[in-house]
């Protein structure tokens, strides 16, 4: 038999009840769980007197946890130490979980031992480990069972991870809406969207010394002329966005998420009615996710309308045959750049 000592020490053996070097060992074992063949580590004590395995209580417990462990891993379900690793990661009690779930008191605390959970209550572990914003919903929902200090605990941890995981929510939306479009080489410029990119671009331009007045409006064209320029030099585009047919000129789809990506410099300005945001970077900036022809791509636009007003770079774009043969609110296709202005 396979065997991996972890440790050994002097003590009573109570395989051969004498004193001697006790080793505890790892071995690899297969056991059927629920009619499933699984395979497990296992930790045991070992006699070298009797050259025989045996276990104490608390290694039994293990033992056990990890033959369910393995069933879990076979299943696609969360192992124990994986719940309790959602449960930690808020900070929260087994019982308030449950609470909070609206579970049975002892379920949670059942599930990080012996009972292996149901795919639906695997589902909802997993959904609170990913998404704090769930588990603030739910944490308000239960406010009125909770202890005033745990309440507020939770939710400050909860608030605190929502904020660092923000920037992914918006990206897993933007990412949704383009879905359906993904692959589509007419509508993405042959490029696979890469929101990565899309911040890189907004920064490049909002530090260019060139580029003045920099507001949502002329962002958009400036972006729209970038990937339809690259798309007719090198038969790509660089951000992979695809772009609507709106009054204003071409518009990204998702531009509302997309000004609010982290590291886009936008502030929201007042305009008395009514809001614009401005756009600008004034510190020196790296551009990681932009290549050497990318730059040039975008500086050639910025050469071209860099400079120009809102009013400007609206009625320029209009004149375009991509703008003018594309009915309203559809998407722009690529296949127009040849023609483009610039």
């Amino acid at each position: 038999m396979d065997m991996e000592v972890v440790y050994s020490r002097k003590c009573l053996c109570t395989c051969c009840m004498e004193e001697h070097e006790v080793k505890t060992v790892r071995v690899i074992e297969r056991a059927s769980f629920k009619d499933v063949p699984v395979e497990y580590e296992a930790v045991y004590f070992y006699c070298d007197e009797a050259e025989e395995l045996y276990m104490d209580e608390e290694q039994a417990g293990r033992n056990a946890v990890a033959v369910r462990d393995a069933y879990r891993k076979s299943q696609g379900l969360l192992t124990s130490g994986e719940i309790v690793a959602i449960r930690r990661k808020y900070g929260i009690s087994q019982k308030d979980l449950c609470t909070l779930l609206g579970w049975g008191g002892k379920t949670i605390t059942r599930y990080e031992g012996y009972q292996v959970q149901d795919k639906a209550h695997d589902t909802i572990l997993k959904k609170i480990g990913h998404d704090p914003g769930w588990f603030l919903d739910l944490l308000k929902g239960a406010e009125d069972s909770l202890l005033v200090e745990s309440y507020h605990k939770y939710f400050e941890t909860a608030a605190a991870l929502y904020e660092d995981n923000q920037d992914s929510y918006l990206r897993r939306a933007i990412e949704a809406r383009y879905a359906k479009i993904q692959g589509n080489s007419m509508l993405q410029g042959n490029t696979a969207l890469s929101l990565d990119k899309v911040v890189d671009v907004i920064r490049y331009f909002a530090a260019a010394d060139k580029v003045t007045s920099l507001y949502k409006v002329k962002l958009m064209k400036l972006m729209w002329y970038s990937d339809q320029l690259s798309y007719k030099r090198r038969g790509s585009a660089i951000t992979g966005l695809a772009y609507q047919a709106l009054p204003m000129g071409a518009v990204p789809v998702g531009h509302g998420s997309i000004i609010n990506l982290k590291g886009v410099p936008c502030e929201e300005v007042d305009m008395g009615e009514t809001y614009a945001y401005h756009f600008s970077l004034q510190e020196a900036s790296a551009y990681p996710a932009l290549n050497y022809v990318d730059k040039e791509i975008l500086d050639m636009v910025i050469r071209k309308l860099g400079k120009m007003t809102k009013r400007e770079i609206v009625e320029f774009m209009h004149k375009e045959k991509a703008y003018t043969e594309t009915a309203q609110g559809d998407i722009i296709r690529y296949k127009y750049a040849d023609s483009l202005q610039i």
